[in-house]
């Protein structure tokens, strides 16, 4: 069992405070431990109903007069934010580590995303949010104004394998929006979300604006999302549909990023060393449970010894450990009950005649839900590893004879959140890029260049999501379109005495008129 010691920053008193914060009427708590060792590190309130709905009432309270703001004052806000975040990275990575397990590597950068995303709407957020002027159907003498009003109050579900970057980064454009934000994180990870919080609010934040609830999903979900104006969620497609169905019967709109299986087509020219350390992160990063992590790796047959062994020879190299500095390079997997669920696509896949070319093993001598970074050979998709997200450190190879079966194979999938184009000609990476059905592609590297583009939109297609966040539509989301139209002299129909054919005849002209002058 690991020996790591809880970081000396994660005391019992900050511990009590975060979770305060909490509704819990009932009394019912969970309890949260800290995942390299099992050990209880505290007792989570759990939420009822009424306290779901008493959440939402004061943040619509405090949103009234949040709304009332100007944008550059709510600005100021997030500019003071920026700095506190980065100033307590170092804790924050702590309570990450303390009750996600990941690696150190993964819990700093983890803690970058909430500034990367201020750093961008700081940026935007006053242009996108500013009144536009339209011209009206009669030149001159009409006009409209596009102006963006918030939603309310945004119900955001965040998942537990980033739940400092989601609870905040999507709350983020919202609330710069003039929203307010009622998060759940899941039940696993919700102390590095409440630090978080707890800083904007340090930051000018008004209290009330951001509040938080917890419970299971079934017990908190279908509360939350009868309360919300708006939904953001990140998790599961079986999870996403029940979402967007309540969403749905309730004439809200939401934003759902969902599973995927995605996968890497290298070409023919790659720099096997760039590959592999590139590949490595891109698959095996934050211990295999990110959204747009590799699942399948597509090789050409030519090279495919070849770079076959050098991945192999680098996962099986990987150092895997329980500590709060940046020596392991895995960490562990978030839950017992999630190791159990990876290692069994691992064992189906190797019974339905499956190769395991590393790895395969939980690791219980390092903590209760470490797995050992794992590399298939022969997955088909009969086995679930084949055709279902494992969410873990597992990827299978698969050997290509012509660029268009790589094609034909990475699309052949449900998802399409991410993909990876690998070649030492960017002309033809780009070229299988724009063949790939999937709403991320990054070339020459995996994953985390089209996340991190904060100024472009990042979703799924297919089963893998609906809307997407970041870039302008990251923000415009949380608002909705007021239209206001002037009409500043009556001209919107015959003149006195004029007959109405005469009318209709001189409007019908006008139409052409001003298309050839080009008058919108």
């Amino acid at each position: 069992m690991s020996a790591a010691k809880r970081p000396a920053s994660v005391t019992d008193e900050l511990l009590e405070r975060l979770v305060a914060r909490v509704p819990g009427r009932s009394g019912a708590t969970w309890k949260l431990t800290e995942v390299y060792t099992g050990e209880v590190l505290v007792e989570l309130p759990q939420s009822t109903p009424e306290d779901i709905e008493d959440a939402f009432a004061k943040a619509r309270a405090a949103q009234e007069l949040w709304a009332q703001w100007p944008v550059a004052k709510r600005l100021e806000v997030f500019d003071r934010a920026h700095t506190l975040l980065v100033d307590n990275a170092h804790t924050t990575a702590d309570l990450i580590q303390v009750e996600s397990g990941k690696n150190r590597r993964m819990a700093i950068e983890e803690t970058c995303d909430p500034p990367m995303v201020m750093s961008y709407y700081l940026k935007r957020a006053k242009k996108l949010l500013a009144p536009k002027k339209h011209g009206g159907p009669v030149p001159i003498v009409s006009g409209s104004t596009e102006v963006r009003v918030p939603k309310g109050v945004v119900g955001i579900i965040a998942p537990w394998n980033f739940p400092f970057a989601t609870g905040l980064s999507d709350a983020i454009p919202a609330l710069i929006a003039g929203n307010a934000v009622v998060v759940k994180p899941d039940n696993k990870t919700a102390l590095s979300p409440l630090y978080g919080i707890s800083l904007l609010e340090e930051a000018g934040l008004p209290k009330g604006l951001f509040q938080v609830v917890c419970g299971e999903g079934p017990d908190v979900g279908p509360t939350l999302i009868d309360n919300a104006d708006y939904v953001m969620f990140t998790g599961s497609t079986a999870t996403g549909r029940v979402i967007g169905e309540r969403a749905g019967r309730n004439l809200i709109g939401c934003c759902l990023e969902l599973g995927g299986k995605n996968p890497m087509i290298v070409l023919d020219d790659v720099n096997v060393e760039e590959w592999v350390e590139g590949t490595t992160f891109g698959v095996f990063g934050n211990t295999g449970q990110i959204c747009m992590h590799i699942e399948r790796i597509y090789l050409p047959e030519s090279r495919y010894d070849e770079l076959k062994s050098a991945f192999v020879t680098r996962a099986a190299n990987l150092e895997i450990g329980a500590a709060y500095d940046f020596g392991p390079e895995i960490g562990s997997l978030v839950s017992p009950d999630h190791r159990d669920r990876v290692a069994s696509h691992v064992e189906d896949a190797v019974a339905k005649g499956a190769t395991v070319l590393t790895g395969g093993r939980a690791r219980p001598d390092i903590g209760p839900a470490f797995f050992e970074p794992t590399v298939l050979e022969g997955v088909t998709k009969d086995m679930l590893a084949g055709h279902t997200e494992t969410f873990g450190p597992v990827v299978s190879l698969y050997s290509y004879r012509t660029v268009d079966e790589a094609i034909h194979l990475a699309n052949d999938t449900d998802y399409g959140l991410n993909a990876s184009v690998w070649s030492g000609d960017l002309a033809r990476a780009e070229a299988v890029a724009a063949r790939i059905e999937s709403g991320n592609v990054n070339i020459n590297d995996a994953l985390a260049t089209a996340y991190a583009s904060k100024g472009s939109p990042s979703g799924g297609v297919k089963k893998s999501g609906v809307g997407a966040r970041h870039g302008d539509q990251g923000l415009l989301k949380y608002t909705d379109a007021k239209n206001v139209a002037v009409l500043k002299k009556q001209v919107m129909g015959p003149r006195p005495g004029q007959a109405y054919d005469a009318y209709v005849k001189q409007m019908l002209s006008s139409l052409k008129l001003m298309r050839r002058l080009r008058v919108r």
